[in-house]
């Protein structure tokens, strides 16, 4: 078996038949609105000090949550810098792996990348960075709109589990995890909370032997 995330629902797939939704359990809060802020700060300060200023840069957050943490990241450096910098969303929907195997249609949103790409020094934003095949997607998407001078990674949430040698380069927190458990960061902006949560996933109940 095998599982599949989709949103906030978790799909069980065994080899053969259909998907099991299953409900995760809140474990713990690893991350409230506090420390969401300061490690965007702290990136902030980081993006600037790896870029050497802000020529050039701009930054592209990955659907869903990665847009608005992108946004705050922008609005931080300019808090320090006193600069805008243009932020796009990046759709990867068509771009992911496991299209053929997820249990649900995939909704496709447009991407919304308001600037040239080419020569300029990205910094992809996305919220949770795990096996490292949404960031993979995420590149490839973006190439095919321009040839930035380079790409960089910002995640709030590096929980480990590469299956890809993808590595970020600026970590709002990292959050050693197992792999039956889900990292749900919750944004204001879609959610109505910041918080960053650790979930379980609970056993779907047996069938009795028998009858």
């Amino acid at each position: 078996m095998y599982l599949l995330a989709s949103g906030k629902k978790v799909f069980l797939r065994a080899e053969a038949g259909e998907g099991i939704l299953m409900a995760p359990c809140e474990k713990a809060q690893i991350m409230d609105q506090d420390a969401m802020r300061r490690a965007c700060t702290r990136m902030a300060h980081e993006i600037i000090e790896k870029n050497k200023g802000t020529e050039g840069l701009a930054l592209v957050g990955i659907m869903t949550r990665g847009y608005p943490l992108a946004q705050r990241l922008a609005a931080a450096i300019k808090s320090i810098e006193g600069k805008d910098i243009p932020v796009g969303i990046l759709d990867i929907t068509l771009y992911r792996d496991d299209l053929d195997s997820a249990p649900v249609q995939p909704v496709i949103h447009k991407t919304e990348i308001p600037f040239d790409v080419t020569g300029k020094r990205i910094v992809l934003v996305d919220d949770v960075l795990y096996t490292g095949r949404t960031i993979r997607a995420a590149m490839d998407a973006l190439m095919d709109l321009g040839r930035p001078e380079q790409i960089r990674l910002a995640v709030l949430i590096d929980r480990g589990h590469r299956e890809l040698p993808i590595r970020a380069d600026f970590v709002g927190k990292n959050v050693p995890t197992s792999r039956k458990e889900i990292v749900n960061v919750k944004v204001r902006e879609i959610d109505g909370v910041d918080q960053v949560v650790i979930q379980e996933l609970e056993e779907p109940d047996k069938k009795p032997e028998g009858g």
